[in-house]
C-alpha cells in the first residue's frame, strides 16, 4: 500500500484527527477545551473532526456536568484500536524506505 493511498483513504489520515487519537490513547477521557488548546485549533475545527471520529465509532462525546455543562473526548476500544493499526502500517511503510 503506498503512502499517499493511505492517507487519502483514511479516517487517520489528517493530521488533527490523528492527533486527537494521539492525545487520547494514554488518557482515555479529556475535555473539548483541553483538546482545542493542546491541538490549537478553534472550536469549529476541532468539532468537525470530533463528529467525523465519532461517525466512524473512535470516538465518545457527552455532556458532563461540573461547575457548568462541558463536553468530554472519551476514546473507545475500537478508535484504540484504529489508531494502533494505523500507526503500525505507517511504521511498516517507513521501514520500507
Amino acid at each position: 500500500m503506498e503512502l499517499r493511498e493511505l492517507v487519502k483513504n483514511h479516517v487517520l489520515g489528517n493530521p488533527i484527527r490523528l492527533g486527537i487519537m494521539l492525545y487520547l490513547l494514554p488518557r482515555e477521557r479529556v475535555l473539548f477545551k483541553e483538546l482545542q488548546k493542546v491541538l490549537d485549533v478553534t472550536p469549529g475545527n476541532l468539532d468537525s473532526h470530533l463528529k467525523t471520529l465519532e461517525r466512524t465509532g473512535c470516538i465518545k462525546m457527552k455532556k458532563v456536568f461540573a461547575d457548568r455543562p462541558r463536553t468530554a473526548v472519551e476514546i473507545t476500544d475500537k478508535g484504540a484500536e484504529e489508531t494502533g493499526k494505523y500507526l503500525r502500517m505507517l511504521k511498516k511503510l517507513l521501514d520500507q524506505v
